[in-house]
């Protein structure tokens, strides 16, 4: 065995069922004790988050949207595009169901990791905010140790799946559709990179709020027009999904019996991927919201993984299993994007992989925000703060140019190692979640 499968071994085993059903079983926990509140009070969240926008006077340093939009920026991307192909492919239509599963579950878990990091977050050397798991960790668990983990796992994760993976994807697309050089691509990437991200949150917020909206619009729109055209398959679609999700049937190399527990595994394992619930990650974005009460961003933030899972996700399961090519062999990427190209022609497939540029490259600034916060965490300030800028860009040029099995990989563990710490988090200040909720809705009704 070499390094590379030695390490695939251990990405086997941390993302293996006890995590998921960890992952799961807390989404279930914390929506029984929130009574259900996600989807109680999801049309609230919606003008929170899209009509109010921003709440004037209140601390922090970006709007509602603003922290929204970068914590889609970190979840929207490769997951909701080839993570949901590939889900289908190897478990069946049945994958998206558990999906769904694992998104209206995860919004209570997105909405308790917000809430918490609004609670207990500080103000730094720089008079900025930050918050996370690793300040509800120390400050409202009373388990520094966990915090330090956290924190740690967050930085390495951040330069493999939030960075140098992004930009090796984008320069896979651009080649293979563009035929352009990764070369350009790397210098092309860093330079872009380094010009947000050197003017920190501020300047990540309003291009990724630019960025997200439009590119997501975009791509549901082109979704949306394809099962328009094709709306009489719709039905059957729905059917297949819901038969498939407890009888599922996959299409590898033709039909093949495949056993349930696999599917479940695919649909919930690619649906975390993509939204990221139980990570802590997006949590981080949350603490800078410019807010009077936890409560308030808490709902605004678990409108992301609706978003992400619940719309993006759906649409491109949707068009796959409309346009039946599920069943050929093809997965990832590139299976949307034949069959973006079925429903629409070769624009289809143009906008697919437009779509995969502009998401990852707005990874790559969502997760810089993500690492540099942990980093501080770790250190105590900010003198740091423009040596991890520059080495962020280096490692979006390095990113591009490389073969990055094993960074991938690594990068696999670490992210699957931050749920652990923060899912103890979750579990234990959740009467503090309950409470702050009770508190909050009990002022609005008097």
């Amino acid at each position: 065995m070499d390094f590379l499968e030695f390490l695939q071994s251990i990405s086997k085993v941390v993302w293996g069922p006890p995590l998921l059903i960890m992952l799961l079983g807390t989404g279930l926990f914390l929506s029984i004790r929130l009574k259900g509140l996600q989807f109680k009070k999801l049309g609230q969240s919606f003008y929170l988050a899209f009509v109010k926008r921003k709440e004037p006077g209140a601390d922090g340093d970006i709007s509602h949207f603003q922290a929204l939009m970068t914590a889609l920026a970190a979840t929207v991307g490769t997951g909701n595009i080839a993570g949901v192909a590939t889900a289908i492919a190897a478990g069946g239509p049945g994958a998206l169901f558990w999906m769904w599963i694992t998104g209206l579950l995860g919004m209570a878990t997105k909405f308790s990791e917000a809430l918490l990091a609004v609670k207990f977050r500080v103000i730094n050397d720089r008079g900025e905010m930050a918050g996370g798991p690793m300040y509800y960790l120390e400050l409202g668990l009373k388990k520094k140790l966990l915090a330090i983990l956290f924190a740690a796992l967050t930085v390495v994760a951040s330069f493999g799946i939030g960075n140098m993976v992004q930009s090796n994807s984008v320069a896979n697309v651009l080649q293979s559709s563009f035929e352009i050089p990764y070369l350009w691509t790397g210098v092309f990437m860093t330079g872009a990179t380094a010009v947000v991200t050197l003017g920190g949150i501020r300047s990540i917020a309003r291009v990724v709020s630019a960025i997200v909206p439009t590119m997501i619009t975009l791509y549901m729109f082109v979704g949306l027009v394809i099962l328009i055209v094709h709306w009489r398959e719709i039905p059957l679609v729905f059917i297949q999904i819901l038969e498939g999700a407890f009888a599922p049937m996959a299409a590898i190399g033709g039909f093949a019996g495949t056993h349930l527990m696999k599917t479940i595994r695919l649909g919930v394992s690619r649906g975390i991927f993509s939204n990221e619930s139980g990570m802590g990650s997006a949590a981080i974005a949350a603490a800078a919201a410019q807010t009077h009460n936890p409560v308030t961003q808490a709902l605004v933030s678990m409108t992301q993984t609706f978003i992400d899972t619940l719309v993006v996700c759906s649409v491109t399961g949707f068009v796959v299993l409309v346009s039946g090519l599920w069943t050929e062999g093809a997965t990832g990427a590139a299976l949307t994007s034949i069959s973006f190209n079925f429903g629409l022609g070769w624009w289809g497939g143009f906008i697919v992989s437009l779509s995969l540029i502009f998401f990852a490259y707005s990874t790559i600034l969502g997760w810089h925000y993500y690492g540099e916060k942990a980093l501080f965490y770790l250190v105590g300030n900010s003198r740091y703060a423009l040596l991890y800028r520059l080495a962020w860009a280096g490692g979006t040029f390095l990113g591009a140019i490389l073969s990055l099995d094993i960074v991938w990989t690594i990068s696999d563990i670490m992210n699957g190692l931050m749920a652990f710490p923060n899912l103890i988090a979750l579990t234990f200040l959740s009467g503090l979640v309950v409470s702050e909720v009770r508190s909050y809705f009990n002022k609005k009704n008097h």
